[in-house]
């Protein structure tokens, strides 16, 4: 997310860099090429003409002008003030003194709201939640089915009633919550092509008999400043508590991200950040601010290796390590949870220094992962174990049977052994008596 714009904003901000000392001009010369970086990523008229106006304010004062660095003290100004247009801190979904937490999901037909109820609801699910879906789209083709096989994968139960009125529906779940113990009810409404007062009316109606704890709204990041308009209209009927922005890591410029919190008032509370039933995170202004300026974003890559690393298989691969006993199946459990922490290219973009899109023409296969994950599973247990057995017959069964060439086989072999080489280098520092000292373990991938 945030390539074109980043890009752009990058581009505008090695004007300043270059110079020693900065004059009013050639601030006013800068700011009007970030202006159009923010135009052309979709960002709202209006905001555009606020957010340059303070920042050129800022720049052209003595924090700047005076400044040994000026070009970094523009950057630093731009940043704060990114974040202060995306609502400063991060916003969490308020959770009622009182259960059930009722959360209703509003938005367009076609943005996401359904996939994002349940990923919503898998999410405070794994934080011990007993949540329920709840199915009041009782227009669009499926839309029931579609809530109950994506509930089924995130192991939250749905609540149904065919195609009964959408209220009764609403307020009936509230009793069947209740009953049942579920202490959060996140309710799927149906959506339209375009906003009318027929749907709006309906969600009005809904809220009344519910009394919602948060009301959110799915909005599509991909469709720019209409995304903007939409968010405005909902939020004058119905008084919106939070946005999710869905399909943020799409070909995307980034303006709903940086308009709708400025627009409604209201603030960005989670993104949608790929398909994945837990590919969504919470929104934290600061962090994206970080990621358009290419400052990086270590803390949610930390949390994404937290979430994905097993503390037991940690412990197990620091033991194995220690001992020099690092098999194929620790190499392939490390590929494993890289892959399971999201593409390789929204990873890098999270490390300081690399751009966003840092990737995209390096023409890195990402398919690499899942054909070495083929070749070791194609191995016998003990092969996995003894790597030193596996000789030029078995490389041959072994590419046959994953569907790969024994050139490949071949190359995961030198990786492997580059590794191992690697870590008997480093366990004489960590075995023998000096193996008490605490051992860090990277991610290995050769």
């Amino acid at each position: 997310m945030f390539d074109s714009l980043s890009e752009k904003l990058n581009n505008a901000f090695r004007r300043f860099r270059g110079k020693g000392k900065l004059t009013e001009a050639d601030v006013r010369e800068g700011m009007r090429e970030v202006r159009m970086a923010l135009l052309e990523a979709d960002v709202n008229y209006k905001v555009t003409r606020d957010f340059i106006k303070t920042v050129t304010e800022r720049a052209v004062g003595s924090e700047v002008m005076e400044s040994l660095l000026p070009g970094q003290q523009i950057v630093k100004i731009v940043h704060e003030e990114l974040i202060k247009l995306m609502g400063e801190t991060n916003n969490k979904l308020v959770i009622s003194p009182k259960p059930p937490t009722v959360v209703m999901m509003v938005g367009l037909q076609g943005t996401g709201k359904t996939t994002h109820a349940a990923k919503l609801a898998g999410m405070y699910r794994k934080q011990g939640k007993r949540p329920l879906l709840v199915a009041c789209d009782v227009y669009r083709p499926a839309a029931i089915d579609q809530l109950k096989v994506v509930g089924a994968q995130v192991e939250v139960p749905v609540f149904d009633m065919g195609k009964e009125d959408p209220v009764k529906i609403a307020k009936a779940s509230l009793e069947h919550a209740a009953r049942h113990g579920h202490d959060m009810v996140f309710i799927d409404t149906a959506g339209r092509l375009q906003v009318d007062d027929v749907l709006m009316q309906e969600l009005e109606n809904i809220k009344a008999e519910t009394n919602p704890t948060e009301i959110l709204l799915v909005v599509d990041a991909m469709t720019g400043q209409a995304a903007v308009d939409v968010a405005t209209v909902f939020n004058e009927r119905l008084d919106i508590t939070g946005v999710v922005l869905s399909k943020m890591d799409g070909d995307t410029r980034g303006g709903a991200a940086l308009a709708t919190r400025y627009v409604t008032g209201k603030p960005i509370k989670f993104v949608g950040v790929g398909e994945k039933m837990d590919a969504i995170e919470p929104f934290y202004p600061d962090r994206i601010a970080s990621r358009i300026l290419g400052m990086g974003d270590v803390l949610t890559l930390i949390e994404k290796a937290q979430q994905t690393i097993d503390d037991k298989k940690a412990a197990e691969l620091e033991k194995k390590l220690r001992e020099n006993n690092f098999t194929l199946n620790d190499y392939l459990e490390q590929f494993r949870q890289i892959k399971n922490m999201g593409s390789l290219d929204q990873l890098v973009g999270m490390i300081p220094g690399m751009k966003p899109g840092a990737l995209k023409d390096a023409k890195i296969d990402e398919k690499a992962l899942a054909r070495t994950e083929a070749i070791i599973l194609s191995m016998t247990a003990y092969e996995r174990d003894h790597p030193d057995v596996i000789n030029g017959s078995r490389r041959r069964r072994i590419a046959a049977g994953s569907g790969t060439s024994v050139e490949e086989v071949n190359r995961l072999m030198k990786q492997y052994d580059q590794m191992n080489k690697m870590i008997k280098q480093f366990s004489g520092q960590f075995g023998g008596k000096r193996g008490k000292k605490k051992m860090k373990i990277p991610f290995s991938l050769g």
